[in-house]
């Protein structure tokens, strides 16, 4: 299967990041999630994903996949979208939460230093979904909101090829990048994981 999946992978570039503002100080503020990090020159934000390269915020994870694999819906969990389908689940590295208890802290808690990392094109992932006969791709495994580029841009090629998206996700995005994004998505999974109901 290696072999076959290298025909399809490529990509993997550094891209600016969307939903930032420069500041004075060759600093940067992001906007992406509600921590509106302000990023110093050559910093990362809490992410480990997005930094300040000379005054501009770039997005070190597009493309770049940690995880795949060809899912049962019911594994996102979802029960009521598109029940007995096939989900083609794709996740990278990072994420805006620091939770002790994640169960996937190995690439939640990396960055684009992963060492088992394949870089991806929108294009790629949506010809390999529709490969494995899946309806839907999953963003999933890590925070799919701090990939945002790629999400967004997979996403709306998704769709043109008929197929669902479905967004995995801890929930902490700024509304606008969400406005932006939501048009796009079909189902969400907010993921919340507490010791009590409160």
């Amino acid at each position: 299967m290696l072999n076959f999946l290298k025909n399809f992978l490529s990509g993997g570039i550094m891209r600016e990041a969307m939903y930032w503002e420069p500041l004075e100080g060759n600093r940067v503020r992001c906007h992406l999630c509600p921590l509106n990090c302000i990023i110093s020159e050559g910093q990362r934000g809490s992410c480990k994903i997005r930094k300040n390269i000379n005054g501009k915020l770039y997005a070190l994870n597009y493309g770049k996949i940690s995880s795949m694999a060809a899912d049962p819906i019911e594994k996102k969990p979802l029960y009521h979208f598109h029940p007995g389908s096939c989900a083609f689940s794709i996740g990278t590295v990072g994420c805006n939460m620091h939770c002790i208890h994640c169960q996937n802290w190995e690439i939640s808690q990396s960055n684009e230093t992963f060492p088992y990392l394949e870089n991806a094109t929108s294009e790629a992932i949506v010809r390999l979904a529709k490969h494995y006969a899946c309806e839907s791709i999953a963003y999933t495994y890590n925070e799919p909101t701090i990939w945002y580029e790629f999400v967004l841009e997979t996403s709306k090629l998704a769709k043109e090829a008929g197929l669902k998206n479905i967004l995995v996700t801890n929930g902490y995005i700024n509304e606008e990048p969400f406005r932006a994004l939501a048009p796009y998505i079909d189902a969400m999974n907010i993921d919340i994981k507490a010791f009590r109901d409160e």
